[in-house]
């Protein structure tokens, strides 16, 4: 058992070693274009804006303030649709509201992650990158040029893990564990749904459990994993005419939806296997061809017994040194408030 630990933790010191190596700019592709939205453009506008362009998230700038304030994302807008339908409000209007307003509305700027921008500067380390993302609970990083603040692009988990698997070189066998061994994923309380649930129902328990998919399971074949559905998916909104007929769309069952999903298209999001003995390093190498945001992990007859993320895999090499970070914030504000207590008592 030592020598498995030693081996573990050999492999996670490689990795994070890697990690602090590289730089964010390093991660960008050669070419590539980024979207940024002022907030005085209808937030319809911006949707659609994303959808064209096949971008997930784009920064907001306050042209009053002339900061960035937030992300836009996909779930955003989504969310925004299925608050329009519970309050039976008119939908038309998103049309012509602003992004500011719908950030100065207090029923639906919740709605939006706009309350604080993180982002990295272009030579922060992958690893302090990573941290930002997993410490916070986010997604999206933009990586930004610091002395005229233009952002560069906005990377995600499955960036930093296609960087990793590109350019990591390891002469060592250490990642022969298999996930379940290392703990890398979720096993427990899965959630699944069926094809008969409607996409409003799945909608609010991916918000309400805090999750970004959920697998889905035919109850006819004893709970087999038959595909999977993202949170950020938006076929029900490009098969709608408006945002009216969008909302109608929220009625459609998962069947209806994964019916009409393009099948000559590959996706992050697409349905991925694997079993509770695949190695770490077979899902690196499994990564390197399909550049998965999730696993679905399955049992001998198909059935969910859990879940590994992009994000999972990234946690596991720097949950370590997300601790020691905090521990030192934590050593430092001690120290600081101990120091104050000393003056305070000097100058008394």
């Amino acid at each position: 058992m030592n020598e498995r630990e030693i081996v573990r933790e050999a492999g996670r010191a490689a990795i994070s070693s890697f990690l602090d190596s590289h730089t964010c700019f390093q991660v960008l592709r050669a070419s590539g274009k980024v979207v940024v939205f002022d907030t005085r453009i209808p937030i319809q506008l911006a949707f659609y804006a994303l959808v064209e362009h096949d971008m997930q998230a784009a920064p907001l700038w306050d042209p009053n303030i002339r900061q960035f304030i937030g992300l836009l994302t996909v779930t955003d807008f989504i969310d925004i649709l299925r608050h329009y339908r519970r309050s039976s409000s008119d939908v038309s209007h998103l049309a012509t509201r602003s992004i500011a307003q719908i950030l100065s509305d207090p029923n639906l700027s919740v709605l939006l992650k706009h309350r604080q921008f993180l982002a990295a500067d272009s030579s922060t380390t992958l690893k302090h990158a990573c941290i930002m993302l997993n410490g916070n609970g986010i997604d999206f990083l933009p990586i930004i040029l610091p002395d005229d603040m233009r952002v560069l692009a906005t990377v995600t988990y499955t960036n930093v893990l296609e960087h990793l698997v590109t350019h990591f070189r390891e002469q060592r066998r250490l990642f022969d564990d298999t996930l379940a061994d290392l703990g890398i994923g979720t096993f427990q309380n899965i959630i699944t749904v069926t094809p008969h649930q409607t996409l409003a129902e799945t909608l609010h328990l991916l918000q309400t459990n805090n999750l970004s998919a959920v697998p889905v399971v035919d109850p006819d074949q004893n709970d087999r994993v038959i595909d999977v559905y993202s949170r950020s998916d938006i076929t029900f909104l490009a098969a709608a005419t408006d945002a009216e007929d969008a909302i109608r769309n929220l009625n459609l069952t998962l069947g209806e939806i994964l019916a009409q999903q393009r099948t000559d298209v590959t996706t992050p999001d697409r349905l991925h296997t694997c079993s509770v003995h695949h190695t770490l390093q077979s899902i690196f190498e499994y990564f390197a061809q399909l550049k998965f945001n999730r696993l679905i992990v399955t049992d001998e007859l198909g059935r969910c017994v859990g879940i590994v993320s992009a994000r999972d895999l990234v946690a596991y090499f720097v949950s370590e040194e997300r601790r020691h970070s905090q521990a030192q914030q934590r050593q430092l504000q001690n120290t600081n408030q101990e120091r104050s207590l000393e003056v305070g008592v000097e100058s008394q």
